[in-house]
């Protein structure tokens, strides 16, 4: 029986101090993590797998067939990489580069417009660390941690004692929910929550920065222009502000241009920084291993050694415009996650799936490459969600293929 520190790759935290018991390569118990990250690190694996056409191959035959789709295709798609390490994210744009491939990430359709400006210096933020030991107004907008990131509160933002913080949340933080239900992260707020209509985003920025300017705020939802004034005031109160940004508010918005007007009255009145709540835990990374290479976070089109960039590249218009004639799909599902109208045109080309789990999209896959789990099965390194590179060992020992060692074989064999 040993007992060793792990890090868990369920979620864009990667907390690293997980305690782990393992004896004869099986995980028995898993503490420390949180309901999410127990059930990842101890899901039940079967043998390592290979399929061509849903009929068990060799490794041999999997990777030289996986390299023939590529090698014919005009215009292949490589999409996904949110549970890939840095090491396979680029590889996966090595390939991409090779094969003139067009190259997406789920982030074109979630988080990777905030990622992109955090980059770019145009917003200001900070790390979970920052968080802990600083923060004394969290504003948790159009996300829900207490499901989505379950130690998020109790680790980072709300609940822990920082070098600065020593009273904790019981004096020294105020958390705010602004969110279209009432979450479990909001009912934590209590009378901090402030419940507004879906896309009503836009419209409660620009009331609140006429709050924060002294104004009469007003929504064209009537929202209660008092509330808003209180909550101005605590936000203008903030020593190191802290907003936490979801789906909830990207999905409402139809540009960054609300976030970066807030922002900046914000820190005309006081000290704000903002951090994106990344699902996946290196979804982050990908952003910043593209924009490296490239100056895109995603939707990019390799040609003939350039590179191009916009919605036209993304997985959905890609698919939607049946520009792409084969796939690369790894760690994603997107039959499952895209739209129906969009998703079933991967039916109609060849698509090559290497996933550490069995989903929709390995079952209609042409190739079907069963490989390792990153963080349990295989190391490696990553991005957590606020920018901090973190590594990892891997829990237990597999037959199985990590995603770098599989697209390095697939390379080779093109």
């Amino acid at each position: 029986m040993e007992k060793n520190y792990y890090v868990c790759t369920g979620c864009g935290l990667l907390c690293d101090d997980i305690e782990v018991e393992s004896e004869k390569n099986i995980i028995n118990k898993v503490y420390t993590a949180c309901r999410v990250g127990v059930a990842h690190m101890k899901e039940v694996r079967g043998e390592a797998g290979f399929r061509v056409d849903n009929a068990p191959v060799d490794e041999a035959t999997a990777i030289r067939e996986a390299a023939s789709i590529l090698k014919n295709a005009k215009n292949p798609l490589i999409f996904g990489l949110g549970t890939s390490t840095d090491e396979a994210q680029k590889l996966a744009i090595e390939l991409a580069r090779k094969t003139d491939a067009t190259l997406d990430d789920t982030s074109s359709f979630c988080l990777g417009p905030l990622v992109e400006a955090l980059l770019q210096d145009k917003i200001k933020t900070c790390t979970l660390d920052d968080v802990r030991n600083k923060a004394d107004v969290i504003i948790f907008w159009g996300a829900d941690p207490s499901d989505s990131h379950p130690r998020h509160l109790s680790k980072h933002s709300y609940f822990p004692r920082g070098s600065e913080k020593q009273r904790g949340w019981e004096e020294e933080r105020t958390a705010i929910a602004i969110d279209v239900r009432k979450s479990h992260t909001a009912k934590i707020c209590g009378n901090y929550f402030f419940q507004i209509p879906p896309e009503g985003d836009a419209e409660f920025i620009d009331a609140l920065i006429a709050a924060l300017s002294g104004k009469l705020p007003k929504t064209s939802y009537n929202y209660p222009p008092k509330k808003i004034l209180e909550l101005a005031n605590i936000l203008k109160g903030a020593k190191f502000g802290v907003i936490f940004a979801g789906l909830g508010l990207i999905y409402s918005l139809k540009d960054m241009e609300p976030v970066f007007r807030l922002m900046k009255a914000l820190n005309e009145k006081a000290n704000f920084q903002l951090v994106p709540m990344v699902g996946h835990y290196n979804m982050r990374g990908f952003n910043e291993n593209l924009y490296a290479e490239t100056g895109y976070v995603n939707r990019v089109k390799f040609e003939n050694g350039t590179v191009k960039h916009g919605p036209e590249y993304s997985v959905v218009e890609s698919l939607k415009a049946k520009t792409v004639d084969a796939a690369l799909i790894i760690g994603s599902d997107p039959l499952s996650s895209l739209p129906r109208s969009v998703s079933k045109n991967l039916l109609e080309i060849p698509v090559i799936s290497i996933d550490p789990c069995e989903t929709l999209t390995s079952k209609h896959s042409k190739v079907y490459i069963n490989t390792a789990i990153s963080g349990v099965e295989s190391g490696g390194s990553a991005t957590r969600m606020d920018g901090i590179k973190v590594s990892f060992k891997p829990v237990v020992e597999t037959a199985r293929l990590s995603d770098e060692a599989t697209l390095k074989k697939i390379m080779e064999a093109l």
